[in-house]
């Protein structure tokens, strides 16, 4: 017992100890009152997207508290708080650059809106639908690589929210989310190519005039907002010569996420109605003339 009360007097005299002690003590309600927070709003918000941005803003306010905390426990008083956050800003900025960049960078994504969870982009080379944005890192589900079309690859991917400032990124979803898109079809050069094109566009417009008449109503928007032209939002078909077989082009605008789905749909139902044609119509292939046939001489014994 003496000796318990001889090490409790020495921890009581040994200031740095003890307020090491209470620093984590206090760091440590900050942590758990975050997390009780963040559970509770898990509980009580319905809505994933507000569920999410209100996790976000605890998160934030509970690393402010921790700031402060540790300044006013080492600083000694809190009217040095203005002088240590200038040193410790100096101290980082030189010897976490990178870091710095990336805290800058998810500040700079979320006042102007770069890009929120559930937007496809592009950034520094890697595609992807974005699932979650924290204070270094967007989380971002691949798409591409070893997959064709945009089909998730299965990999996650955490990029740097730096690179928001050194390359450029391309978002599919924010303001208007189509994208324009096109299929080529080849047609045999004897095959009537009127009625080609006929059946092309009357396919498109059957498929696609649900994704045009919801385009035209966002592209109003678009051209309020930012200094841009009309754009053509009606599907397009024209034709064009090559060596093998008359191309034609199809060009239409569909939403960013049903690209895949709508070109299996044009492929398979102008292939249906081509063949409806009894050879009016057939795809091309490629050819090969043979200008001369060299003579050849057989001696028979």
């Amino acid at each position: 017992m003496e000796y318990i009360n001889t090490y409790w007097e020495s921890f009581n005299n040994n200031e740095l100890v003890s307020k090491m002690v209470r620093y984590l003590f206090w760091l440590f309600l900050i942590i758990l009152f975050v997390q009780i927070i963040k559970r509770f709003l898990t509980r009580k918000i319905p809505t994933s997207s507000t569920r999410y941005k209100s996790q976000k803003g605890i998160q934030a306010i509970g690393y402010v508290l921790m700031v402060f905390l540790t300044v006013s426990f080492f600083t000694g008083s809190i009217k040095d708080f203005t002088l240590a956050i200038g040193l410790l800003s100096a101290g980082i900025a030189f010897a976490l650059q990178e870091l710095v960049l990336s805290v800058a960078g998810s500040i700079y994504i979320f006042t102007n809106k770069v890009y929120k969870p559930g937007d496809r982009i592009e950034i520094n080379g890697i595609k992807g639908d974005v699932i979650d944005i924290d204070t270094v890192y967007t989380t971002m589900m691949e798409i591409g690589e070893w997959v064709d079309s945009e089909n998730y690859s299965g990999r996650i991917v955490k990029v740097s929210n730096a690179f928001v400032f050194k390359s450029a990124v391309y978002n599919y979803s924010q303001d208007f989310p189509f994208v324009w898109d096109e299929i080529n079809i080849p047609i045999h050069y004897e095959s009537n190519i009127d009625d080609a094109l006929m059946i092309t566009k009357s396919v498109a417009l059957e498929v696609l005039n649900e994704f045009t008449e919801s385009s035209k109503l966002t592209w109003k928007n678009i051209v309020k907002k930012y200094y841009i032209e009309d754009a053509q939002l009606d599907p397009s078909v024209t034709v064009k010569i090559t060596d093998n077989w008359a191309q034609i082009n199809l060009r239409y605008i569909v939403d960013y996420k049903e690209r895949r789905i709508t070109k299996h749909k044009l492929h398979s139902l102008i292939l249906e109605q081509f063949k409806k044609t009894n050879g009016s119509v057939r795809i091309g292939s490629s050819s090969l003339d043979i200008l001369s046939v060299p003579v050849v001489k057989v001696k028979v014994q």
